[in-house]
Formats: C-alpha cells, structure tokens, sequence
C-alpha cells in the first residue's frame, strides 16, 4: 500500500459555524480567527494505492459553479485537485475508484466537470468507479430546506447517471486494507475509511473530527444535523483511538495534519501531532 496526502485548497467559512454552542471566547484559542470572524481550513485529499487500484478520497469543491456560489468561501492557496494528482504522477484516467466520504459541496463538488457543451457534465475520472453510501445518496437526492445549499444536484446526479455509481450497504472492508464506518451525526451516511498502513491504523476523521479542535466531544459544527449522534459518534471512535494507537488524519485542519489521542480526566484529547510523511 501506498498513500499520498494533498491539500486542494484551502477556504475561509464562520467560526461560529464551526464550533456551534462553544464560546468564541473558547474556541478562538484552539482556532483562531480573523477580523471578520472567519477560520481558514484545508481542504486535503487522499489518494490510497492498494490491490492493483488507485483510490482517490474526496474531490474538493471543484469550479462548476458561478462566483455567486463561491462568493463568501475565499478560497485560496493549495494544490489544485488535478494539479495534486498530476505532481505525484497520477492521471485522472488512473483513478480506478473515488470514495466520496459525503456529497456535500466541498467533498464530491470536483467529481464532476463542465462538459463541452454548455449546461453539460461529464465525470473528472472517467475510468473510476464512484463509492457513496447508499444512506448519503438518498439523502442528498430527496433534498432538505437545512442542506439546500450543500448539495448542488450537478456535482452528484451525473454519477448515476454515468453509470459509475456504487451504493455502498454495509460496513466492512471495501478495498484491501480500507474498511470503512457510517456516521449519522454531521449528515446521514457520513462514511469514514479507516485504513490499516503497515502496523498502523490510520482514520481519516473527514466532517466527523473536521480538526484537532474538534476532538472533545461537545465541540462540534453548526453544520451536523444532530449533534447528539455525532457526540456519541466521536466518543466511540476516539475510545477506539485511544485503545488501539489510531492515527486519526485531518482533513480541514491547516494547523495540524494529524496526531494520536491520549486519555485526559476531561475525555480524549490531542497527544502528538506529525505530518503523513513522518508515517510513510
């Protein structure tokens, strides 16, 4: 197994927002913000070279939409989901399977591209087969007033209509050496890899531990549905981390790319914290 860790982008987005009934006065500490009250976060993607397949996790926010959509997102710096693929050798022909963790904007939006005719769209991957959890895919599709915004039906409906769409039932091993788990918390469906690299178990948390601010279990986003799932959601998982030496791998951290956990009296907390490359 090979892995290979990019950042797209980097995207400016409410601090409140982020870190829901928690005090400004709280989680400006751990995360700071900017005069307009804005964090930045990353935007990383993974790609996993496991059993004669590439595997590529999460696909940005993609440039579909107009400047009306990006307008308050800022979005600045970072690889270029194309550009991060081609610098480690990749072709978007390569990618034999695209896991999307959730079909909110910023995870599944770089997907789908512009075709060549106006108002059409074809697949980023054209050879790859592209895993969503069924749980997800019926969600997003019926649609909700709360998430209207984060599911853009162009960045989603193509890969059915493609016929390139896996529905994904069951927790379990999905490819060789990554199984994955469901979450229900953030948004129903959320499914996470978590990845056996060598000795290690690496978890890439996606929007269930969206930074290392996130880990107590009572900091969580405005943007979860029920915050209720995701408190019980991150307690299993960071038991688990805890227990067994988990690696957990941020996604939109930018100040920390990933760490291991320790057991603290006031619940699971960051113990040390390193770069991918350190593992690999």
């Amino acid at each position: 197994m090979k892995l290979h860790l990019f950042n797209i982008s980097n995207f400016k987005v409410d601090g409140g927002a982020m870190f829901g009934v928690i005090p400004k006065a709280l989680w400006s500490k751990a995360y700071p913000a900017d005069e307009n009250n804005l964090v930045t976060l990353a935007l990383r993607s993974l790609v996993i070279e496991t059993g004669g397949r590439v595997i590529l996790v999460d696909t940005g926010w993609g440039n579909k939409q107009d400047e009306r959509f990006f307008r308050y997102l800022h979005i600045h710096d970072g690889e270029g989901l194309l550009e991060g693929l081609a610098a480690r050798g990749f072709a978007p022909e390569d990618i034999t399977d695209v896991f999307l963790t959730h079909l909110h904007a910023d995870h599944c939006g770089g997907a789908v591209r512009n075709g060549p005719r106006q108002g059409s769209y074809e697949l980023t991957f054209p050879e790859a087969t592209y895993h969503v959890s069924r749980a997800q895919w019926e969600w997003a599709v019926k649609g909700n007033p709360r998430e209207e915004d984060a599911y853009p039906e162009e960045n989603f409906l193509p890969l059915a209509q493609n016929g390139h769409l896996n529905l994904v039932d069951n927790e379990g091993e999905l490819f060789p050496g990554v199984s994955v788990i469901f979450c229900y918390g953030h948004t129903p469906g959320l499914m996470i890899p978590i990845i056996k690299y060598k000795d290690r178990t690496i978890v890439y948390t996606g929007d269930l531990i969206p930074t290392a601010a996130h880990i107590p279990l009572l900091w969580n986003m405005s943007y979860d549905i029920e915050s209720l799932k995701t408190i019980a959601e991150k307690e299993r998982l960071c038991r688990e981390a805890i227990k067994f030496g988990y690696i957990l791998l941020f996604q939109h951290d930018i100040f920390v790319e990933c760490c291991n956990l320790k057991d603290t009296p006031k619940g699971a907390r960051m113990n040390e914290k390193f770069h991918l490359e350190e593992l690999l």
